[in-house]
């Protein structure tokens, strides 16, 4: 990967632009001083310190080392497969379930339970992300697919490149929106202030669009359904708090005042692309979860 130091980044130390230009959020500063130190960090293609401070226009390259231990033990975790073939499958993922194993997360994750049903998935995101071509986040529910084979994988991730993924999410959220429909149009980057966390901002941010439909207005919530036009981490989170309605439940974007969920409440209910092989536009849809339909009723009974 090779980056372009702006103007204002200038500055800047190379640990923490590392850090901070790596749109995985489970690298941690430590991990990239690690990678510093072997040389495999380099402004204008010199190895330097951790504590070099960067000018405006330099070249950062990185090159992500090999884990030295990257087996995934195959788990025989229980998988709701809504569709499969030779070539895709797509499950509809329990909300508190991991993706792919990273720090804190060895196992139990949903990459564990496909080496044990699938035994043939794609390469191209390395050992620790075989097959995996997008995440959703750990208390979000709903549909993900995975490549089985290498052709696969670059079909769909050039899909998602192009935009021409169907995602719909449906999602309670605080508060009355204005407008029964709308798009959020707003450039999502990490905040200054916490690296974990995203926010809507100018600075070394991406692209964001997120589209909404209200479905159901209840009393101080609303059930919206949301589609994606890009894919930024944790996009949705961040546009509803951006307009003033954060998702209910959200532990990191919402409000004190939640609902009796593990998590926000948001699950992918709709997935559509065009089969890697075939060229047939598929489209699949998982309904709410129990627990989210529980408080979506409980909020009607009010």
């Amino acid at each position: 990967m090779e980056f372009i130091v702006q103007p204002e980044q200038s500055g800047e130390r190379i640990d923490k632009y590392v850090t901070e230009s790596l749109s995985d959020d489970t690298v941690s500063r430590t991990q990239v001083q690690e990678w510093i130190k072997k040389g495999a960090v380099m402004v204008n293609n010199v190895t330097v310190k951790a504590n070099y401070k960067l000018t405006s226009g330099e070249t950062v390259s990185i090159r992500v080392p090999e884990p030295e231990d990257a087996a995934i033990v195959p788990e025989a975790i229980p998988l709701d497969v809504v569709y499969e073939d030779a070539d895709v499958i797509v499950i509809n993922k329990p909300r508190g379930m991991v993706v792919h194993p990273a720090p804190g997360h060895s196992s139990g994750t949903v990459v564990n339970a496909l080496m044990h049903h699938c035994q043939d998935l794609s390469g191209i995101n390395g050992m620790l992300r075989p097959g995996i071509v997008h995440r959703i986040d750990k208390d979000t529910s709903g549909l993900l697919m995975a490549a089985k084979n290498d052709l696969a994988h670059l079909s769909l991730a050039e899909q998602l490149k192009e935009h021409s993924v169907t995602r719909k999410y449906i999602a309670l959220v605080h508060g009355n929106l204005h407008h029964d429909r709308g798009t959020i149009d707003a450039p999502i980057g990490r905040d200054e202030k916490d690296r974990k966390m995203y926010t809507v901002t100018d600075r070394n941010s991406k692209h964001a669009v997120t589209h909404f439909v209200v479905l159901e207005r209840l009393n101080d919530y609303s059930i919206v359904e949301l589609q994606l036009e890009t894919g930024r981490t944790h996009q949705i989170r961040v546009h509803m708090k951006y307009i003033g309605h954060p998702l209910a439940g959200d532990p990191v974007y919402g409000r004190s005042k939640t609902v009796a969920l593990q998590g926000q409440a948001l699950h992918a209910a709709v997935i559509g692309f065009i089969h890697p092989r075939s060229g047939e536009y598929l489209e699949f849809e998982a309904p709410i979860p129990a627990d989210m339909e529980h408080v979506l009723n409980s909020l009607r009974l009010r």
